[in-house]
């Protein structure tokens, strides 16, 4: 029960499941029905973007809507493989909740972990524990479709977590020797030189504890605005300066 709305999140969850089934029933949506995984996979991306932007903003009103149509994206998956007989939206839900008790023995068994570095490890050690995966580098998993600033971020904070990052020292001092490389860089080699460039910033963001992506993206936030202050008048600017 929600103590602040006194409804019932299991009936209200119940109603979504059963709407979802009922728009890719025979009477449904026909766009609904057309959907598959793949066709989805871009709304699901836009959808997630969404809710980061209305975080970012700060903006709870729409962070309320940009959930509900995240949520949307899970029980469409999980009606489609209900279809196909694969798994349900039971199973979706029952295999998280036994992997937030699973994955947290400091709350709900006898572990200790008093820190948040040391509930990290605890979870890195039981998640390769419960997939077989004792001794396989820390990195397998990664997703390959993840942008390659979050892929980067993702990688060098899994190897700092098993103690195989370099010290920051060193990333300091290979993002040096690459920026002063690209001073002199022929085109070919500028490229593989920019990539060394990006990682060691990447990985010296991660030292400090910063976010990669999020500092890129709220600086990107004021370029664009220091642009809009520099020429007011968009449309005009462009005329004057020609297509892109």
């Amino acid at each position: 029960m929600d103590q602040r709305t006194g409804q019932d999140h299991s009936a209200l969850f119940a109603d979504l499941v059963k709407i979802m089934a009922r728009l890719r029933g025979p009477d449904g949506c026909p766009w609904d029905r057309e959907q598959d995984h793949r066709t989805l996979r871009p709304c699901l991306l836009e959808e997630t973007y969404e809710v980061l932007d209305a975080i970012d903003r700060e903006d709870d009103e729409d962070l309320r809507e940009e959930l509900g149509d995240l949520l949307l994206q899970v029980v469409f998956h999980a009606q489609l493989a209900s279809e196909a007989e694969s798994f349900g939206i039971e199973d979706v839900i029952s295999g998280l909740r036994d992997k937030l008790v699973a994955r947290h023995p400091h709350v709900f068994g006898d572990a200790s972990a008093t820190t948040p570095q040391e509930v990290l490890h605890q979870w890195d050690a039981l998640k390769r524990r419960e997939k077989d995966h004792e001794g396989v580098d820390p990195v397998t998993e990664v997703p390959a479709s993840l942008p390659a600033l979050s892929r980067a971020q993702v990688v060098l904070r899994r190897a700092a977590r098993a103690s195989l990052s370099r010290p920051l020292d060193d990333a300091c001092a290979a993002a040096e020797t690459a920026l002063s490389a690209l001073s002199h860089a022929e085109a070919e080699s500028a490229y593989a030189t920019l990539g060394e460039l990006l990682l060691a910033i990447v990985d010296i963001a991660r030292a400090h504890g910063v976010d990669a992506e999020q500092a890129l993206r709220e600086r990107v936030g004021k370029l664009i605005a220091e642009v809009r202050a520099r020429a007011p008048d968009n449309a005009a600017t462009r005329e004057r300066a020609g297509p892109d």
